[in-house]
């Protein structure tokens, strides 16, 4: 769009120019603050279904969700771990579970886990089993993810490659067929 707002102020290549160097000019300029929440978001995305497996795994081998949870949260790190850590945590000093895993919760895509962190801090159910098809469920969704950027990419990539090769078509392909036509016309007068 700042390409061609360029191209149609200033006109020409250079105008094109223009609008590619105001648009980088755009990009670099963004706040900084929100590069760093979409880069902890991503790093959430794929920290969680590994966060998942583990708590998962630890659960199956014997201990309790909160101890689980501070286990992995430690290991893991990032986002994820740091608030599993956090949660783990607050539990046990004597916090209500609920809040305690309200702010694994606010992390996209893990509001089933914290639901159901809090479900067996109350109710004592086994925790392995739904947290193990949590994070398959994580799983499936980024490559649901992955594969719908992949079609977007396709798609995105059709307009820069056909600019790229219309012009080669035209004069390898249609400007010699129109010449030997155009002389054949020409001659036979």
């Amino acid at each position: 769009m700042v390409v061609g707002a360029g191209w149609a102020l200033v006109g020409g290549i250079v105008g094109c120019l223009v609008g590619v160097a105001a648009g980088c000019c755009v990009w670099r300029l963004r706040p900084g603050a929100d590069r760093k929440a979409e880069g902890e978001a991503a790093e959430a995305a794929r920290q969680l279904p590994l966060a998942a497996d583990l708590l998962a795994a630890c659960v199956a081998a014997g201990a309790g969700p909160v101890v689980a949870a501070q286990a992995v949260g430690e290991s893991l790190g990032g986002p994820v771990g740091e608030r599993l850590a956090w949660g783990a945590a607050q539990v046990r000093l004597g916090g209500a579970p609920a809040d305690a895993w309200r702010r694994v919760g606010e992390i996209p895509g893990a509001d089933a886990l914290a639901r159901l962190l809090d479900r067996t801090a109350e109710s004592g159910s086994p925790a392995a089993g739904p947290v193990a098809r949590f994070a398959a469920d994580c799983r499936a969704e980024q490559g649901r993810t992955a594969t719908a950027r992949a079609r977007r990419a396709a798609v995105q990539i059709t307009a820069p490659v056909g600019l790229c090769f219309l012009p080669a078509f035209l004069a390898i392909g249609v400007v010699p067929v129109v010449i030997g036509l155009a002389g054949g016309l020409m001659s036979g007068q």
